[in-house]
């Protein structure tokens, strides 16, 4: 009679079997949850491109993605984890601090370098960090520790997805269906890049910038106008049409289901070159430059499309650096602008909640006009 008994540990597990009073082991590797490739995914270029955009400028400020259902929204952002860089991240510290940037640092690292007191600096790469449409706002927000409180007797904070998400992706599938009280938190940390909680006599506020993506169905409902404005672009996506590409999809996605980590081998070397073109990008943003012509054309745009506040020209002004940059150019051209100007103010054109959110037609008709 055999009985087994299964212990995981990390990436490894030990099958333990009793046979005949005698223990056997058995050693094998379990690998980790395969993910499909980015440079793999066929089509859906504009999704693709806002995504890529803000992961070399985090601070366009994430990406709306709305579309219909099974059209690979949730599958692309994923894809993304693959693809993101290491940054650098003060040790131990549960908010992901940055060792030289005081506005993003924890009060007790801004504390110990204040004192003189030496801190370690690891790298990390940069995590995405998932808000479950039914998580709490103690989940998300951070709570009491309630085990140190028992055992120790101390009040202790535990942080939550916001002190996990700062200076990484914070991704929310179906974002159209939070619920309102978590809307109202997310709106909180996005407008100040802080989070503060008050719980059973805690008071404490940390870091919490991070890039905002969601995706959802608009069949499903539309955003709170306050959520949506604060996504620096909005992409939309539609069913592919062509049946050539429809069953390229298909065949990829049954080579991937059947053989994952071989799949993901063919698309090794193009997955390292997109990711060393983007840590490039990243070094080399700050010297790319926009004509000064260029950003009063894209100021005048904003203002005849009537685009309320002065973040549309800012998430343009933006983007097109990042997409130059991406591309190898130090100076922005009309072409960029044309490419991103759509995806940056679509979604702030709409003044009724009833009105559907344009095709980005009208953006490029007032960009012709004066563009010219």
């Amino acid at each position: 009679m055999f009985q087994s008994f299964n212990f995981y540990r990390r990436k490894k597990y030990l099958k333990y079997f009793l046979l005949k009073n005698k223990f056997m082991v058995v050693e094998d590797t379990q690998q980790e949850r395969p993910i499909f490739p980015f440079t793999a995914i066929v089509g859906q270029e504009e999704m693709k491109l806002a995504l890529l955009l803000n992961v070399i400028d985090p601070k366009i400020g994430g990406v709306m993605i709305m579309g219909d259902r099974g059209t690979g929204k949730s599958t692309t952002v994923r894809a993304l984890v693959d693809l993101l860089p290491e940054i650098q991240v003060v040790a131990d510290d549960p908010f992901n601090s940055d060792p030289k940037d005081p506005e993003l640092m924890s009060e007790e690292v801004r504390e110990k370098l204040k004192n003189n007191q030496k801190i370690e600096i690891i790298s990390k790469k940069i995590e995405m960090i998932d808000l479950p449409l039914g998580a709490t706002e103690d989940r998300v927000c951070g709570t009491i520790d309630i085990e140190k409180a028992l055992s120790e007797g101390i009040k202790a904070f535990e942080p939550g997805l916001l002190a996990k998400a700062n200076r990484g992706i914070l991704y929310v599938d179906e974002v159209n269906l939070l619920d309102d009280h978590l809307v109202d938190v997310l709106l909180d940390a996005a407008a100040s890049g802080w989070n503060t909680v008050e719980r059973e006599g805690i008071s404490i506020s940390h870091p919490s910038r991070f890039i905002l993506v969601g995706s959802g169905n608009p069949e499903e409902g539309e955003l709170r106008p306050q959520l949506l404005d604060r996504f620096g672009m909005h992409a939309q996506i539609g069913t592919v049409k062509e049946p050539e590409l429809r069953v390229q999809i298909v065949e990829q996605r049954t080579a991937f289901d059947e053989a994952p980590f071989s799949f993901r081998k063919n698309y090794e070397d193009s997955q390292n070159q997109l990711m060393a073109t983007l840590v490039k990008a990243r070094k080399h943003l700050s010297n790319v430059e926009i004509d000064y012509n260029y950003r009063i054309k894209i100021s005048q745009i904003c203002s005849e499309l009537d685009v309320d506040g002065l973040r549309g020209d800012l998430v343009t002004n933006r983007a097109s650096k990042a997409l130059a940059c991406f591309e190898g150019r130090s100076e922005v051209t009309p072409q960029d602008i044309f490419r991103v100007i759509p995806l940056c103010l679509r979604h702030r054109l709409r003044k009724d909640p009833l009105e559907t959110i344009d095709s980005g037609e009208k953006v490029q008709e007032i960009f012709k006009k004066i563009f010219g």
